[in-house]
């Protein structure tokens, strides 16, 4: 699977809410409160103008209106600037978010590091999808189909017998910034065994998500895999059938501070 080029135009926001220099900085804090949002594009006749702050009305000296708190001197992002050149500006230049603008400085968008990390999954979710699309074929000496479709939930064969709860509720938070990777799934015959995605698939279930997002590779016959002989050995058949560890911590979590604690050790 070829990768596509993706652009700023791709992945970022495009219905965002600025204000205009005129507006008050009472009304700009109501507005934080109420968005979560911390910074607001400004924008006078249609052209982006400045941005204000949360750091811009506590640090500066208190003003009524945005234009004597905003700043203007702004690092903005063209909408056919390449994902990759826009992460490696935000890197640079030490920013979470970016305004972008088309070529008469109009707003069109905001750009953020939550939007490179999701340009970033759906860009290395396919690659690691065609590769298991072809040991499939190549093991079975078939031709697959792979579709990118949302898959109901109950009809998932689970073929993993643990997940971990620390995991879950990462998972969990990911699927409510919409930055969960899709699951990879194989349908072979009427069954659709989950391959990939058990902590993405566990964490939808218990938020009561009727579907889970998922890479299906379609068999186009009845093939009774491997991973589903084990997972009928080990009795794991739906979701109920998975331990849930939460006396203990992912392994890579745990290797993660086991590196951790032995490097605070050397320093003592």
């Amino acid at each position: 699977m070829a990768r596509k080029k993706t652009y700023v135009n791709d992945y970022m926001t495009k219905n965002v809410i600025s204000v205009s220099p005129d507006t008050k900085t009472e009304e700009i804090i109501s507005l934080m409160r109420e968005s979560h949002h911390n910074s607001y594009p400004v924008v006078d006749n249609g052209k982006l103008v400045g941005m204000v702050t949360a750091f811009d009305i506590v640090s500066k000296e208190w003003a009524d209106t945005v234009k004597e708190l905003m700043t203007t001197k702004l690092v903005v992002a063209n909408q056919d600037l390449s994902i990759n050149d826009a992460s490696r500006v935000m890197f640079r230049r030490g920013i979470s978010r970016m305004p972008v603008v088309n070529k008469e400085g109009e707003l069109v968008g905001i750009i953020t590091n939550t939007d490179m990390v999701r340009s970033h999954i759906e860009r290395s979710t396919p690659n690691k999808v065609e590769y298991f699309k072809k040991t499939m074929e190549q093991l079975y000496g078939i031709k697959t189909t792979l579709k990118h479709i949302p898959v109901e939930t109950n009809k998932l064969r689970p073929t993993q017998d643990k997940v971990y709860a620390d995991e879950l509720e990462g998972r969990a938070y990911e699927l409510e910034k919409g930055l969960a990777e899709p699951a990879i799934v194989v349908k072979t015959g009427e069954r659709w065994i989950l391959v990939d995605g058990h902590h993405r698939a566990v964490a939808s279930k218990q938020k009561g998500y009727k579907t889970v997002d998922s890479y299906v590779v379609d068999l186009g016959q009845d093939i009774k895999l491997g991973m589903e002989k084990t997972a009928d050995k080990a009795g794991i058949r739906t979701f109920e059938d998975i331990e849930i560890i939460d006396d203990d911590k992912h392994p890579l979590i745990a290797l993660t501070e086991s590196i951790q604690d032995q490097a605070s050790k050397g320093d003592e």
